[in-house]
């Protein structure tokens, strides 16, 4: 048997798909990794990963070694409640200031710039560093992402608090894809079977995520802490499918970071296996 092996972000943001994964049988040469999003991009790019979820970002770089599995991503309509810019002045008011980037998304840290200097025309002096260490003193503002970004909002350290997602929709007018399920191009024409096994499994779990979303939301919310109904508002709002119009939202991300020379002109148009 051909062991597949699968990357899930461990963040409680895939609570809806990956706690439903945790309680099914699987075979037994599936084998997950759980990492936080830049740990799984770097696995997957070098070939320690077969599939799994990943920072749009990793496919906008390197698209011609992957494939995207349809109808599967982590994204928002508007607020996602857990990517924020924190600020302790105006975001208009940022250029030449330090803002401290968060390194465990290249989508977040991208889509920041992108926002910062295209949408408010300013130029900040970046870091990428831990949020909470000692780079943060001198940073006017704070990119956080996932648990950590959820557990500062609450803490009412800092006036400002952008959410990324809710303001790439004022301006775009389009949700925001942070994060896709890749399967590199060489496994998925090599075992497309596999492939087709595994994706199928992610979809059901969507699906029975939803389902159960409350007693999902019960078992991850001490986590962070957090209460239970706070989870439930929180994971409603985020959204795993990838129709068309998050397509359309996820290609022009990836017009966005071409023009920046972040991205490879091949990101677009997206490859997708399963439509």
């Amino acid at each position: 048997m051909t062991k597949v092996r699968i990357g899930m972000v461990n963040f409680i943001n895939t609570a809806p798909i990956y706690e439903t994964w945790k309680i099914r049988p699987h075979p037994s040469d599936w084998h997950v990794v759980e990492a936080p999003p830049s740990t799984l991009n770097a696995m997957l790019a070098k070939g320690e990963l077969d599939l799994g979820f990943v920072s749009s970002y990793e496919y906008g770089v390197r698209p011609s070694q992957y494939q995207i599995l349809s109808d599967l991503s982590i994204s928002a309509n508007g607020s996602v409640g857990s990517v924020f810019l924190f600020s302790s002045v105006a975001p208009g008011k940022l250029s030449d200031e330090i803002v401290l980037l968060s390194g465990q998304s290249e989508t977040s840290i991208s889509l920041v710039k992108v926002l910062l200097e295209n949408f408010f025309h300013v130029q900040p002096k970046y870091v990428v560093g831990d949020v909470n260490g000692s780079e943060s003193v001198k940073a006017k503002a704070v990119l956080a992402i996932g648990d950590q970004a959820l557990r500062l909002s609450s803490a009412d350290e800092f006036p400002y608090k952008l959410d990324l997602a809710e303001v790439w929709c004022q301006y775009t007018d389009l949700p925001f894809v942070f994060a896709v399920c890749a399967v590199r191009d060489e496994f998925c024409k090599k075992y497309p079977e596999i492939v087709s096994a595994v994706h199928r499994e992610f979809l059901y779990c969507k699906g029975e995520g939803r389902v159960q979303l409350e007693a999902i939301c019960e078992k991850v919310a001490p986590r962070i802490p957090m209460h239970p109904d706070e989870c439930y508002v929180y994971l409603r709002a985020i959204e795993y499918g990838l129709g068309a119009r998050k397509q359309l939202a996820l290609e022009t991300f990836f017009q966005y970071l071409i023009d920046r020379n972040e991205a490879s002109p091949q990101s677009v148009p997206l490859r997708i296996f399963g439509d």
